[in-house]
């Protein structure tokens, strides 16, 4: 299978998809505060509704149809279903994952964005690979990757909204 060529760097594509989430929080109603710097614990967007509602906002952002979420736990030894557990400990209990695809998104296109929080990204993890656990989250193996033996899909009940994101 032929390599995948990504017209963004990695960068570009955190910055794409931080930008893009601050567009859709901000339709949706929100105050955005962006977090700049090389240390930004735990979240990149801080968003308040009205000062009742506050969400620190994980924003991820994918050109290959996969977030590689608990991949930095899975060590020799270590389980699939232990490293998603291990990624699982270290959120925080408050935080909003977006996660948003641009996998064959065209030039002007908006990407898609679905919105969790991490013991549902922890579930859906758990559930890949016909349930024996996967650390990188899939967007739509059936669709991306039509000759993988897994179908994985990202939940559609995931998908952003302004309801969704409002009652998350």
């Amino acid at each position: 299978m032929p390599k995948l060529k990504f017209p963004m760097t990695s960068r570009q594509c955190e910055i794409a998809a931080e930008s893009y989430t601050a567009c859709l929080l901000a339709q949706s109603g929100y105050d955005v505060l962006v977090q700049y710097g090389a240390n930004q614990p735990h979240y990149d967007l801080m968003a308040v509704k009205r000062e009742q509602r506050k969400l620190p906002i994980s924003v991820k952002g994918s050109q290959d149809g996969g977030w590689m979420l608990a991949v930095g736990h899975k060590k020799p030894g270590v389980t699939y279903l232990a490293a998603i557990d291990q990624w699982l400990a270290l959120q925080r209990h408050d935080v909003v994952y977006a996660l948003v695809g641009f996998l064959n998104v065209p030039l002007g296109q908006a990407p898609r964005v679905y919105v969790a929080r991490p013991p549902e990204i922890a579930a859906q993890l758990k559930s890949q690979c016909l349930g024996r656990g996967y650390c990188s989250l899939q967007e739509d193996s059936p669709t991306y990757y039509p000759r993988s033996k897994n179908k994985d899909k990202v939940p559609v009940e995931w998908v952003y909204s302004t309801e969704r994101i409002d009652t998350i």
